[in-house]
């Protein structure tokens, strides 16, 4: 300051440079959508939208996108922005709260350790697409059975021939050979859960280059994955219009877009399309997996998050209802090939993306490109999340430690979070491993999740306040939350949370996969993964509270849901207001003269504390110093 330096230039220097930001906006948007647009828009929402009511779905779609999907989204990536911190640095806010951010991390892990066995499998598919004929478009192959039945096997005369009756009997009890590949050859699948069998090493090849292609993409943090994700996000809508094109001028296609979109209106009074709806656009965002948070806290300070939220939250749900489309127009050619219904070929999860679609694709001609522009598309579609999943962990961890060793290793740190992702997903290759990869799947990022966003939405409404939240989003942004969102963020919100976790418990089922349903003892360990995210939250709380000052029980709460000191945003030239730090110049110079004054420093004292207090009790004790 004596040198006539501007206060807090130093800081900022030193903060960009220790923690990195984001090259340029473009980045932060194109990241978000790559984390948003996963493989769950290509596999799970069109399906969802034809089982539930066609075009009539889109309606509670779009509701529960504009009440609980883009206010949430903004609330994440706002309280990331703010405070320029991960998952946990965020819950100074509230630090009795910070088991929510554990919380995040542990669902982070799960989801990430499996995530990138799909994506494993999706590199096994478009390695062995590159040959002349895809090895799933015949029944001939040493991995066949009897029942198998190839839409291409037998010529077209003696096909011909059969009556409609015994060709829809033969085609109802047939197996594909696309589904014999999957289950007989890639995956060797075992007859039980418990029976892991052998590493499937093809799967653990391709688990490794997975691993190796995240971890460098991420060796230099945000610096690296901004520009790698100028084509991982981008370049899955390439492909998506190129199957597009292609999808749409085939015989049968309408039929196939017409199962998608016949709005069927009855059902949109029934409840499950309504839960199924909100837990769509709940999952498909990525909200409290802590991503968000993460990467918005690479964010400059005064960034327009309000808009990027908007524009990333319809960016995700165009691309899914863009996917219904690219999917259902070769289904529906397949079913038009095979003369049967559509539903008879439609799928979801792995078995669209590994078995119904690939055994479409062999109807084309030139078949292995179409299938090598397919799978490359799941593959960025899957690494696009993977980055953020990797990201929020290796963030979490440095801001938590937070000291300048760790800052400097952080690619040793990400290093080390890969080399664990690849050992955990090790299992996930056996033969038993897709029975694991579906159980995870199910429970352990599905009802934890909602818990984790309920409490979130009620910590910073409440127990901070949302008045003190939406002057904080003002001093960011320039001007407060619009209204609606204000009202969303109190109220509609947590309420939609709510419903859609009264709605989980309600529809639950036990997990099945095909025929194969899992005994007790697995389900017994989902519950367990399930539980272990939520634990946190009130383990940590009561941790809190045990070691916070005071000598009743409600003294200690107090202490334990206020807002530490150092809560607000990280770099000094942005703490003004109720963030000024406490020791301003003119205070300095009272104390240098305190000694001479006692009764007048006491006094001047006295009469700033209510100033230096007007953050509510946060920063009661910098105003008693």
């Amino acid at each position: 300051l004596q040198n006539g330096a501007v206060p807090g230039e130093q800081g900022k220097q030193e903060k960009s440079v220790k923690r990195g930001n984001w090259g340029n906006q473009i980045e932060f948007v194109l990241t978000s959508v790559g984390y948003a647009v996963g493989l769950g828009n290509v596999w799970r929402f069109p399906y969802l939208c034809y089982r539930n009511g066609g075009g009539a779905f889109m309606f509670p779609y779009f509701i529960m996108l504009v009440f609980c999907g883009i206010p949430l989204f903004f609330m994440e990536l706002s309280f990331g922005q703010f405070a320029s911190q991960g998952c946990l640095g965020v819950w100074r806010v509230s630090p009795m709260f910070k088991g929510v951010g554990y919380g995040m991390m542990v669902v982070s892990t799960y989801i990430g350790i499996y995530y990138n066995v799909v994506i494993c499998i999706a590199f096994y598919y478009f390695f062995v697409s590159m040959t002349h004929v895809l090895p799933w478009t015949y029944c001939s192959n040493p991995w066949n059975t009897p029942d198998c039945v190839g839409v291409l096997d037998g010529n077209v005369s003696s096909r011909a021939a059969l009556n409609l009756t015994q060709l829809l009997n033969t085609t109802q009890k047939r197996t594909s050979p696309s589904e014999e590949y999957w289950r007989r050859y890639v995956l060797n699948l075992s007859d039980d859960i418990g029976n892991l069998g052998e590493v499937r090493l093809p799967l653990l090849g391709c688990l490794g280059v997975s691993w190796v292609v995240v971890f460098l993409c991420l060796i230099k943090g945000v610096k690296s994955s901004g520009k790698v994700v100028y084509f991982t996000a981008t370049f899955p809508y390439v492909v998506l219009t190129i199957l597009f094109v292609r999808g749409i001028t085939l015989e049968g296609a309408l039929t196939g877009i017409m199962y998608y979109l016949t709005p069927q209106w009855d059902k949109i009074l029934n409840a499950k399309v309504w839960g199924d709806a909100a837990s769509q656009i709940f999952y498909s965002l990525g909200c409290a997996w802590g991503g968000l948070i993460t990467m918005a806290s690479y964010n400059k300070f005064n960034n327009n998050c309000y808009r990027d939220s908007i524009i990333i939250s319809i960016t995700n749900c165009a691309t899914s209802v863009y996917a219904g489309f690219v999917i259902f127009s070769i289904l529906g050619f397949m079913a038009n090939h095979l003369g049967v219904d559509v539903s008879k070929v439609a799928d979801h999860g792995p078995g669209l993306a590994f078995v119904a679609y690939p055994e479409a694709l062999t109807l084309l001609p030139i078949s292995p490109l179409w299938s090598i522009l397919f799978f490359f598309m799941l593959i960025l579609l899957g690494l696009g999340t993977q980055f953020c999943l990797l990201e929020t962990l290796v963030t979490a961890i440095v801001d938590e430690v937070g000291n300048e060793w760790i800052i400097r290793k952080k690619t040793f740190v990400t290093l080390g979070v890969a080399v664990a992702g690849f050992l955990l997903g090790v299992p996930l290759t056996t033969q038993a491993g897709i029975y694991w990869l579906l159980l995870m799947d199910n429970y352990a990022a599905s009802f934890s999740l909602v818990v984790i966003s309920c409490i979130m939405c009620v910590a910073i409404m409440y127990i901070y306040g949302h008045r003190n939240y939406f002057k904080d989003i003002e001093m960011m942004l320039g001007f407060p939350p619009p209204l609606f969102f204000q009202i969303c963020w109190r109220f509609i919100s947590p309420a939609i949370i709510f419903f859609i976790l009264v709605f989980t418990v309600i529809q639950y089922r036990p997990i099945s996969y095909n025929e194969y349903v899992y005994p007790t003892w697995a389900i017994s360990i989902g519950f367990l993964m399930a539980l272990s995210s939520v634990i946190c939250i009130p383990i940590y709380a009561i941790y809190k509270v045990c070691r916070s000052e005071g000598d009743t029980l409600l003294e200690r709460l107090k202490n334990a849901t206020k807002a530490s000191k150092d809560w607000g945003p990280a770099l000094p030239e942005h703490r003004s207001g109720r963030y000024a730090p406490a020791f301003s110049p003119s205070t300095e110079s009272h104390l240098e003269v305190q000694p001479l004054q006692p009764e007048k420093g006491q006094s001047e004292a006295a009469a700033a504390s209510p100033v230096q207090g007007s953050n509510g009790s946060a920063h009661s004790q910098d105003s008693r110093l």
